[in-house]
């Protein structure tokens, strides 16, 4: 089964509960956490797996960000690749924005001067960046096995749009994507299958925090076909720029316990666009 839900339109209550749930998670309401000391600013997690949400993780955990979506300030907006790189440094999450215990891969980063491309055959590849992008990156994380629980793959990606059109294309495509191709084939003998989508533009529903929210869900196969075991995908939009974060599971893990792990890194790369596009005051 694949395909995209609007909420508010024709949607499965499994999957309006879910996209509710992660909002939730997100803190759609004002107010639901303080921001950490020095976490503010200068690309397909809160703790370990079981964990409730980011805000009542352990007392290590990063709490997530208070949530509003403010005015852009279009004299903010990066107008070149130097000055949208700049830009993309200051909001991409590290390890210790992602939650306690994530741990950074190796490879850690993503080649800027790639951008992933789902080709017709539901294959990712990776190409040139498009004109309308100026800059993207992805850092790449893991939580290790533990506790009869397998070991957690998460991505957290940056990227930054020309403009607010185009970057509302890129969650445009995403929501294409899903339709076309419910099963897609990744790197190194990896797939996704029975994926589906749901989306929620700002106002929609329970969504306060982003300008448009896309997330997917589905199954995850690694190499050597081991699995299925779940999949979850998470994006905002804010201005120029889009945020989104992955996590793949392995063995011992249920996708509820996978929200969490993604509200973490978008929520609080959302509060970095923000800090660093939005209008003062």
């Amino acid at each position: 089964m694949g395909g995209l839900v609007r909420i508010g339109h024709s949607t499965t209550g499994a999957v309006a509960c879910a996209l509710a749930a992660l909002l939730a998670l997100a803190g759609c309401s004002e107010g639901t956490a303080s921001r950490a000391a020095g976490a503010t600013p200068s690309g397909r997690t809160s703790g370990p797996p079981g964990t409730a949400s980011p805000s009542t993780a352990s007392p290590s955990a990063t709490p997530a960000p208070t949530v509003t979506v403010p005015p852009v300030d279009e004299a903010k907006v990066p107008k070149n690749r130097t000055d949208a790189r700049a830009l993309l440094g200051r909001i991409i999450a590290d390890s210790r924005l992602m939650g306690p215990g994530v741990r950074p891969n190796t490879p850690y980063e993503s080649d800027p001067a790639r951008y992933p491309v789902l080709d017709a055959d539901c294959i990712w590849q990776t190409g040139p960046l498009p004109a309308d992008v100026l800059a993207t990156r992805t850092r790449y994380f893991h939580i290790p096995a533990r506790q009869g629980r397998g070991r957690v793959e998460l991505s957290a990606t940056v990227t930054v749009h020309r403009s607010r059109e185009e970057s509302a294309w890129e969650v445009a495509r995403a929501m294409e994507e899903i339709m076309r191709c419910p099963e897609q084939q990744l790197r190194n003998d990896e797939r996704l299958t029975r994926l589906i989508g749901t989306t929620l533009l700002y106002g929609e529903g329970t969504n306060a925090w982003t300008e448009d929210a896309f997330n997917e869900y589905g199954e995850h196969y690694g190499p050597g076909n081991r699995g299925p075991f779940p999949y979850t995908w998470g994006q905002g939009q804010y201005g120029p720029v889009t945020v989104a974060v992955s996590a793949k599971a392995s063995a011992g893990l249920t996708s509820q316990e996978l929200a969490p792990l993604m509200v973490q890194g978008t929520s609080w790369m959302m509060q970095r666009a923000k800090d660093q596009l939005g209008k003062a005051g």
